[in-house]
C-alpha cells in the first residue's frame, strides 16, 4: 500500500498541508464525502487528480476554501452586481456548508477545473477538520469525491483506501468518532450567472426550498438545469453503516 495515513492531530493536520502546498495529494473529510484534495492554483496538482481518479477532464472540479471571504479571489462577479449580491446571500446563509456555487472564474485558474467553461465551483467545507487543513496549506483545495471515478463515494478513511490506497496519497484520517461525511451524499450545487440567475446543477445536501427562501427576497429564481446540460452529476450512493 502506498497511501499514507495521518491522524487528525495538529501536527497530521499539518503535515498533510505541507502535502498539498507542495503539489501532493491528500484525501481529507468533510461533512459530505472524503475528497481527494490537491492545490487548485497549481495545473500540475490538480491533473494528479483526474489522472489518480481515472476521470474525464471533462468533469469540473469544485474548490474548497477555508473561509467564506477566501472563494472571492476565485470568482468574477464584479462589485455590487446582481451575481455578487445573489453569491454573498447564498454564502452568508450555507457557508460553511454544503452548498457549491458555480460562478465566472478568474483568468488565473486552471483551466482543467473547469473543464474549459469558463466557471469554477467554489464552497467553504462546514467540517472543522477540512477547514483546518485547507488553512495548514495556505492554498484553495481543489477536491472531488476520494474515488475511482463511477465508484461510490467514500465516508471513511478506509473507504478512500479500499479504492485507492495503491496511490501515492496521504489521507486524513477524522476517526470514528471525528463527524466526517454526517450528509453522506455530496454538496448542492447551484450555478450564479452574471445577471444573478440562478440554476440547480445538482441536487445534495441542501434542499431547493432553502435555496429559493434565500433567493426569493432578491427577486430571484432558481431554475433547474435541464438533464444533460450539467457537467455536474450526481453519482454518489450513501453507503451501509
Amino acid at each position: 500500500m502506498t497511501a499514507k495515513v495521518v491522524g487528525p492531530t495538529a501536527a497530521g493536520v499539518e503535515a498533510a498541508g505541507r502535502v498539498l502546498a507542495s503539489g501532493g495529494l491528500v484525501a481529507f473529510p468533510t461533512e459530505t464525502v472524503y475528497g481527494l484534495g490537491a492545490n487548485a492554483l497549481d495545473e500540475a496538482a490538480v491533473r494528479r487528480i483526474f489522472a489518480v481518479k481515472e476521470r474525464p477532464l471533462s468533469d469540473p472540479l469544485i474548490v474548497h476554501v477555508a473561509a467564506p471571504d477566501d472563494a472571492k479571489p476565485l470568482v468574477d462577479l464584479g462589485e455590487g452586481t446582481p451575481a455578487a449580491a445573489a453569491f454573498a446571500a447564498l454564502a452568508e446563509a450555507f457557508w460553511p456548508g454544503p452548498l457549491t456555487l458555480v460562478c465566472p472564474a478568474r483568468p488565473h485558474l486552471p483551466k482543467c477545473l473547469s473543464a474549459g467553461t469558463g466557471t469554477v465551483g467554489v464552497r467553504c467545507p462546514a467540517h472543522p477538520l477540512a477547514r483546518r487543513l485547507i488553512a495548514a496549506a495556505g492554498v484553495p483545495v481543489a477536491a472531488p469525491s476520494a474515488n475511482k471515478f463511477g465508484h461510490v463515494s467514500p465516508t471513511t478513511a478506509q473507504h478512500v483506501l479500499d479504492d485507492l490506497g495503491a496511490e501515492e496519497i496521504s489521507v486524513l484520517d477524522a476517526g470514528p468518532t471525528g463527524g466526517a461525511c454526517a450528509h453522506g451524499i455530496e454538496s448542492t450545487v447551484v450555478g450564479v450567472a452574471a445577471d444573478g440567475a440562478l440554476t440547480l446543477h445538482r441536487r445534495g445536501a441542501v434542499a431547493r426550498e432553502k435555496i429559493e427562501a434565500v433567493a426569493k427576497p432578491l427577486g430571484a429564481k432558481v431554475a433547474v438545469a435541464r438533464p444533460g446540460g450539467t457537467r455536474f452529476v450526481t453519482t454518489t450512493l450513501r453507503r451501509g453503516r
